[in-house]
C-alpha cells in the first residue's frame, strides 16, 4: 500500500514538472533529481519491471484460487437420426436359436449436471501459495532494483553532458586565446619579428584544437541522446539541464558519506538473494510434501430428458457426493531425487547469499576508497590546471616579446589542454563515485 502510495504521488510530482518544463516546442527543463524521477516513471525497463510486479500479484491469485472451491455446470442434446440396433438371442422371446434385432434407447436425449468441487487437502499447494507471495515480494524489490539502476544510468548520462559541456567551454576559451595569438605572430611576422613556421605552428595549432571541438561537439549530441533514451522520451525532445557543475560539486559532502554507516541487509541485492534462499527453502518443503496425500471433496447434481418428442421428454435426476483421496505410494526414486535437488539447490542460495554479502562489504570499502581518491584527485587537477594556465601565460607574453620560441608556446598550450582534460575527467570521476556509493548506501 506504502509503494503505490509513493508510486502515485510521484507520478503527480514528475506530471508537474513535465507540464512546467515541457513546451509547445517539446523542451523539457530538468535537475538531476527531476530526471531521475522522470526516468522511473517513463524508462522502459522500469516500466517493464513494474508489469512484472502486477504479473506477480495476479499469479498469487492464480494459485490461491485452487484451493477455493470450484463449481462447473454441464449440458448436452442429441437427435439420434438411426437408433443403435443389437442382436438379442431369441431364447428371450421364446424364440430359441434366432437372433432377435431390438432397438434401444429415444429418439431425443437430453442432460444437465452442475458440479462442485473443493480441494480439502494438498500440502504443495498451499506452500505453492506462500511461495508465490514471495515470488511478488521479489519482483518488487527487483523494481526496486531497476529503479536504483536507471537513476544512476540518469545521473551519469547527466553529468556526462555536463562535463562535456564543460570541456567545449574550455577549448572555446582556448581556440579564442589561440586565435588571438595567430594574429599576433602574423603582424610579427609582417614586421620581421617571427619566422613563417612560426605562422604555420600557431596555423596547426588552432587547426588541432578546432578538430578536438568539432568531436566534442558530436560526443555531447550523443550524450543527449543516451539522456533521452534513459528518461524513456522521443529522440527529437530538447532537454535544458538546469543544474551546473558548480551547484552539483558544492552539494557533494565526502565527510558525511564516509560518516554514513553501511548495513548490508538492507541492501536491495542481498535482499533479493535472501528472497531466493528462501524460495529454495519453500522448493524443498515442497518437495518433502508430495508423499502426503491429498483429499477432495465433490458434488454433483444432474438431470437427464429422453423421450421420441421434444414436447413429450421424460426427466430424471440423479446426483452424488463424495470425497476423493490420492495417496503416492511407489514412484521409481523421482520423489526422492527431486528432494536432493531441491536440497541440493538450497545450499547454493546460501552459498550465494554468503557470496553476495561479501561482495557487498567489499564494495562499500572500495566505494569508500574511491571517493576519497577521487576528491583528492580533483582538488589535486583543480590546482594544476591553474598552475597549467599561469605557464600557458607567461610563455604566450614570451613569445609575443620575442623571448619564445612557437614550440615553446605549443609544448606550453599542450600541457594546459592536458590539464584541462584531466580535471573535466576527475570532475566526472568525483560524481559518478559519489553516485554509485549513493546507490549502495540507499540514498538515491
Amino acid at each position: 500500500m506504502k509503494r503505490i502510495l509513493f508510486t502515485a504521488v510521484a507520478l503527480l510530482i514528475v506530471s508537474g514538472t513535465v507540464i512546467n518544463g515541457q513546451g509547445s516546442s517539446g523542451e523539457l527543463k530538468l535537475s538531476v533529481k527531476e530526471a531521475q524521477e522522470y526516468a522511473v516513471m517513463n524508462n522502459k525497463m522500469v516500466l517493464t519491471a513494474r508489469s512484472d510486479v502486477q504479473a506477480s500479484r495476479a499469479a498469487i491469485w492464480e494459485i490461491i484460487s485452487a484451493a477455493l472451491p470450484q463449481v462447473s455446470a454441464n449440458g448436452s442434446f442429441m437427435d439420434n437420426l438411426k437408433l443403435m440396433t443389437t442382436l438379442l438371442p431369441g431364447e428371450f422371446f421364446g424364440q430359441p436359436g434366432e437372433k432377435i434385432p431390438v432397438t434401444f434407447g429415444s429418439q431425443f436425449n437430453s442432460s444437465g449436471s452442475v458440479e462442485a468441487s473443493l480441494l480439502l487437502f494438498n500440502a504443495p499447494l498451499y506452500i505453492g501459495i506462500e511461495t508465490a507471495r514471495l515470488a511478488g515480494k521479489l519482483s518488487e524489490e527487483n523494481l526496486l532494483r531497476s529503479e536504483l539502476d536507471t537513476k544512476e544510468s540518469v545521473s551519469s548520462a547527466y553529468f556526462l553532458i555536463l562535463v562535456s559541456e564543460k570541456s567545449l567551454e574550455l577549448l572555446n576559451a582556448n581556440i579564442a586565446d589561440l586565435n588571438e595569438t595567430l594574429r599576433s605572430t602574423r603582424a610579427m611576422y609582417q614586421v620581421g619579428m617571427a619566422e613563417a613556421t612560426d605562422v604555420d605552428q600557431m596555423v596547426s595549432n588552432v587547426t588541432m584544437v578546432e578538430n578536438s571541438r568539432s568531436s566534442l561537439e558530436r560526443t555531447i549530441e550523443l550524450n543527449y541522446n543516451l539522456l533521452r533514451f534513459q528518461l524513456g522520451v522521443h529522440p527529437s525532445t530538447r532537454i535544458v539541464l538546469t543544474e551546473t557543475l558548480e551547484s552539483l560539486t558544492d552539494q557533494i559532502n565526502v565527510e558525511a558519506l564516509l560518516s554514513q554507516d553501511f548495513d548490508h541487509t538492507r541492501n536491495v541485492d542481498y535482499r533479493l538473494v535472501e528472497g531466493q534462499e528462501m524460495i529454495s527453502s519453500l522448493a524443498l518443503k515442497s518437495q518433502q510434501a508430495s508423499v502426503l496425500p491429498t483429499i477432495a471433496g465433490f458434488y454433483n447434481y444432474g438431470t437427464n430428458g429422453m423421450g421420441d418428442k421434444l414436447s413429450d421428454l421424460r426427466w430424471f435426476q440423479n446426483s452424488v457426493v463424495g470425497v476423493q483421496v490420492s495417496v503416492p505410494v511407489f514412484a521409481s526414486g523421482q520423489r526422492y531425487a527431486q528432494i536432493k535437488k531441491a536440497r541440493i539447490n538450497l545450499e547454493k542460495a546460501k552459498t550465494t547469499k554468503e557470496m553476495v554479502t561479501e561482495q557487498l562489504l567489499l564494495q562499500e570499502k572500495q566505494l569508500r576508497y574511491n571517493l576519497v581518491n577521487a576528491n583528492l584527485q580533483y582538488n589535486s587537477q583543480l590546482d594544476n590546471i591553474e598552475v597549467a594556465q599561469r605557464v600557458y601565460k607567461s610563455v604566450e607574453n614570451k613569445y609575443k616579446q620575442g623571448m619564445a620560441s612557437s614550440l615553446e608556446l605549443t609544448q606550453a598550450n599542450s600541457q594546459f589542454l592536458q590539464a584541462e582534460n584531466n580535471y573535466v575527467s576527475a570532475l566526472l570521476n568525483l560524481l559518478q563515485t559519489k553516485v554509485a556509493l549513493d546507490k549502495l548506501l540507499n540514498n538515491l
